[in-house]
């Protein structure tokens, strides 16, 4: 692109859009959804992006309750139970006996495989249990 050729649309959506960023709830990949803090007036502002209108929906009022939060909030701490269960499912056939430092790269990364997921997943039933469904 050179200065005489004008900016497209594509071109304004490309410059914002956040390419290889995760959803703030559940990590999936983001769509475009994004909230940006409103009181700064300073680039680059604080944001945020989700994948869904649910999950923006959800972080936005979290973000209101506590918007300066250091601390799991109680869906964490559920999604993080949630996700105990699943990883204790695959430590039973890799066994409890099992140093961690005698783990191979495969058991290793099928654990964080299963952590990241559980949680995801955990993350995303806590989501739409609390909003209420989108009618289009």
């Amino acid at each position: 692109m050179t200065a005489s050729t004008p900016i497209t649309a594509e071109d304004r959506r490309r410059l914002w859009h956040p390419r290889g960023t995760l959803c703030a709830v559940c990590r999936q990949p983001t769509r475009g959804f994004g909230w940006f803090d409103p009181h700064r007036s300073k680039r680059p502002r604080q944001s945020a992006w989700f994948c869904s209108m649910p999950c923006q929906s959800f972080w936005t009022r979290l973000a209101r309750e506590r918007f300066a939060m250091v601390d799991l909030t109680e869906e964490e701490r559920a999604a993080i139970t949630a996700t105990m269960k699943r990883v204790a499912l695959l430590m039973d056939e890799i066994g409890w006996a099992t140093p961690l430092a005698e783990l191979t790269e495969a058991q290793v990364r099928a654990l964080i495989e299963e952590a990241i997921e559980g949680f995801r997943e955990a993350m995303s039933d806590i989501v739409r249990a609390h909003t209420p469904e989108v009618p289009f």
